[in-house]
């Protein structure tokens, strides 16, 4: 399966690179060994000496090879999730276009990965980032079994998306921002990965002492202005804060690369 979403994404790459993303693409022909795109994932890796973990070990359970997926299929894909639950109105807020190139940072199980997928149509492309192996597995599996054809599932790794420069239009942070370990290293690969104009939405948690849950102020490690400071200091600009209907415990916010 590794081998398959490789493929598909080295030839997804030089494709984009022509501007010639249709939907009868043959993106499971094998043109691009594993070791190029390999050296794609490593070029954008950033060159950092010593970088020091924010919050080490906060993704062990997902690095778990145990881990049970459908666990979390049926904790993250619930009506009572804020984010699942607002799901339609925060995508709205993303404002893709038919066409566009989107990563979905963090993908988890997925349910984000498809609606974008519809979003930008046959044109446009999503890519499922994701650092566990066992959500990677299961997304790819999915995304075929469902016969969807426009996205790509890419593994990264602790301090970068592992994307190609000005290979997407927008990233998608849900509820994955407070599991950087290195969100310096991490967001200035983002920087990187997207294109002049191209714009990041951040999803996560409210962390205000006295307000948010005990659980709140001990799983997250950054409140909202510590999270717009961070991202500026890599370079993006902050556009806005947007209203999404039904939110209590989470916030959303825009940046855009200059």
């Amino acid at each position: 399966m590794r081998f398959v979403f490789l493929a598909k994404l080295a030839l997804l790459f030089a494709l984009t690179s022509a501007n010639v993303l249709a939907q009868d693409t043959a993106v499971t022909d094998a043109a691009v060994t594993d070791a190029a795109v390999t050296d794609a994932a490593v070029n954008t890796t950033v060159d950092v000496s010593d970088p020091k973990s924010v919050s080490p070990n906060i993704n062990r359970r997902f690095l778990d090879p145990q881990m049970d997926v459908q666990e979390w299929v049926e904790r993250f894909e619930v009506e009572s999730r804020e984010v699942y639950h607002a799901r339609d109105a925060i995508l709205r807020g993303l404002n893709l276009k038919p066409g566009e190139r989107v990563a979905d940072i963090g993908a988890g199980t997925g349910f984000y990965s498809l609606l974008m997928a519809d979003a930008v149509g046959p044109k446009g492309w999503t890519f499922a980032v994701e650092i566990s192996p066992k959500f990677v597995a299961y997304l790819s599996g999915m995304f075929e079994g469902r016969d969807v054809n426009n996205v790509t599932t890419v593994m990264c790794d602790e301090n970068s998306i592992c994307l190609p420069p000005n290979s997407i239009d927008a990233a998608f942070i849900c509820d994955v921002y407070h599991h950087f370990e290195y969100p310096a290293e991490t967001m200035t690969s983002m920087f990187h990965a997207l294109e002049s104009g191209g714009r990041v939405a951040v999803v996560d948690f409210e962390r205000v002492a006295g307000l948010s849950s005990e659980w709140t102020m001990g799983h997250v490690r950054a409140g909202k202005q510590t999270v717009i400071d961070e991202i500026q200091a890599v370079g993006f600009e902050f556009v806005a804060e947007r209203d999404i209907p039904g939110f209590k415990d989470n916030y959303y916010i825009e940046f855009r690369k200059p």
